[in-house]
Formats: C-alpha cells, structure tokens, sequence
C-alpha cells in the first residue's frame, strides 16, 4: 500500500507542477504544446516505423527512419517549443540542433528558455546581425542549457518513473484504474498527455495502461458530447481525436467531463493492466497514438481485445456520466425556478 501511496503521490505532484507551468507560467500552454508535438514527431514515428513497420514487417529503411525519429526527442523539443512560443524558425533551429544528444526534457527546457530570450535578442539587435549574432547565441545558450539542468532533471524524473513502475508492479489492477484515470483527464485538459509520459520516460505496463486508457477514455469524451450537447457532431469527431482540439468546451464544462473521464480511463485501464498490456514508446499517451503504438510491443490479438474493451467500457462511463449530469442539470433548473 504504501508503494502504490507513494507512486500515485509523486505522479500527482508532478502534475500539479506541470499544471502550474501550464496555467502560470509565461507562455506555458503554448511551450507544453511545442512539447507534445515533439513527442508525436520522434516518439510516435520510432514507435510505428521501428518496431511495426521495422520488426514486425522487417522494413530495413523504415525501421532505420524510425531509430532517427526516436533518437532526436531533445532537438525536436528545443526547436518545437520556440517556435509555438513565437521565435523565429531560424532561431528555433538553431536552438534545436544545438540540443543534440539530450533528452527531450532538458531539450524542453533549453527550448522554453530561448522562447523567453530570443525574442528580446530579434528585437533589440538590428536586421541582419541579429539572425547571425542570435544564431549563435541561442545555440549556445540552448546547449548550456540543457548540459545543466540534464543530470538533475534524469535523476528527478527517474525516481517518479520508477515508483509508478513499482506501483503498478504492486498492484497491477488498482494502479491501472488510478493511472489510468489520472492519465485520461491529463489528455482532455489543455496539459498534455503525450508531455507528461514523454517527460518521465514512461515505458512498460504503465504506458499500456497510459495509451489505452486515453485510447478508450476517447469514447467517453464521444457519449459526453453527444448527449450533453456539447457542441456539434464536428466536435464529437475532434475530441475523440485530440481532445485538446476543444479545450474551450472542457474548461467550460469541467466536472461532467472530467469525472467521466476519471471513470472511463480507469476501467479502461484496468483492462490493461489484467491483459499485461505494454508500451515501450514514452510520449504516446493519446488516443490515435495510443491506440497504434502498443501493437508494437504485444500480440497484435491481445491488443485488439485490450481496445475494444477499452472502447466498452469507455461507453459505459460516457453513458453513467451523461445520465448521471443530464439530472443533475435537470434538477439544479427545477431548483432554481
């Protein structure tokens, strides 16, 4: 009990670390956004190309597109959160390559402080100079960057990772509804599923658990919609996709759709977790990418009964949620007149 308390306590604190970046910090939501991007552009691709299309198929040149993709997480963090930051794409490259070798943590990191500094250095310098003297500014500052905040943000993140893989190991089942849970609610709020797992490197049976529960937690986005009128049927179709695609109707509408989406990740994930589902591709905590990413780590039979029971029990959720809301709302006007 108390790996599984300590293992679901480190996993909230960083979420309520990363939210307070998100929410406080200067130009958060849009750094996070950079984040997620990069996680789809390496992770996503190594996962699919290298171990479907490269193992599974034996395709040589995709399996190697794929081993490229996966190896430059920190490059594609340091130039993708600038640029969604509003940097230069000269700059922001700069800033990216220089990251090479790093992870995409601290090349996060180096990418946010670039998106803070590079603009003063386009503005105050005139044009011309100041893309050969920003230049070689940025890189540098990017690499210095990552080089310090590496050894102390590996260590960090390696014992959160490990004491959610400890408890998940523990209690297999409980820590599937939890993560699960947790996971799927992270997906629909404007942070960022596919950052979050990219940042602590999850792998194994708790990034099954992350994948599929978002996987099935999409059709209980898709039932919430519908029968609560959240907007049109374009929107049901968006935010079963990418639920961040409609952040404005869920920070609208919080407490039906998060809490539906608490239930509907966590019995999504406790199929996982009984199925032993797992993932070794960290960053695909969304539901297109967590519905492909683990046929590249399991039999593709087991997968396939992981997600359509994942896609039933999300139903369900949507289902209790909307009945459970649509009276709630019924009641609270009967009240009110």
């Amino acid at each position: 009990m108390i790996t599984i308390l300590s293992g679901t306590a480190l996993l909230l604190v960083t979420l309520a670390a990363f939210s307070l970046f998100s929410l406080k910090m200067p130009k958060g939501q849009k750094a996070m956004s950079g984040m997620a991007d990069a996680a789809v552009a390496t992770f996503l691709v190594e996962a699919i190309l290298n171990y479907i299309a490269g193992d599974i198929f034996g395709l040589a040149f995709l399996k190697e597109v794929g081993l490229t993709s996966g190896a430059m997480g920190g490059i594609a963090a340091a130039a993708m959160v600038p640029i969604k930051m509003g940097v230069s794409p000269v700059l922001a490259i700069c800033a990216g390559v220089a990251a090479g070798g790093y992870g995409i943590l601290p090349g996060f990191i180096a990418g946010y402080i670039i998106g803070l500094v590079a603009p003063f250095i386009e503005k105050k310098l005139p044009e011309g100079p100041n893309v050969i003297v920003g230049a070689l500014v940025v890189a540098s500052l990017s690499r210095g960057a990552a080089y310090f905040v590496e050894p102390g943000v590996t260590k960090v993140l390696a014992v959160i990772g490990n004491a959610v893989s400890e408890a998940t190991t523990a209690s297999p089942i409980l820590m599937g509804f939890l993560l699960g849970g947790i996971i799927k609610m992270i997906c629909t709020s404007p942070l960022s599923s596919m950052a979050l797992t990219a940042m602590l490197a999850m792998t194994g049976l708790p990034m099954g658990i992350a994948a599929i529960a978002c996987f099935g937690g999409s059709f209980t986005n898709g039932i919430i919609f519908k029968r609560l009128h959240f907007g049109n049927n374009g929107n049901v179709i968006a935010v079963m996709m990418e639920p961040l695609t409609q952040a404005d109707i869920v920070t609208t509408h919080p407490i039906p759709i998060y809490t539906s989406n608490f239930l509907g990740g966590g019995m999504a994930g406790i199929a996982a977790a009984v199925l032993r589902i797992v993932n070794n591709a960290p960053g695909t905590a969304s539901p297109i990418p967590g519905m492909l990413a683990p046929f590249a780590f399991n039999p593709p039979g087991k997968v396939v009964l992981a997600l359509v029971i994942a896609a039933v029990c999300g139903v369900i959720a949507g289902l209790i949620g909307s009945i459970v809301f649509k009276r709630f709302d019924e009641g609270e006007i009967k009240r009110r007149s």
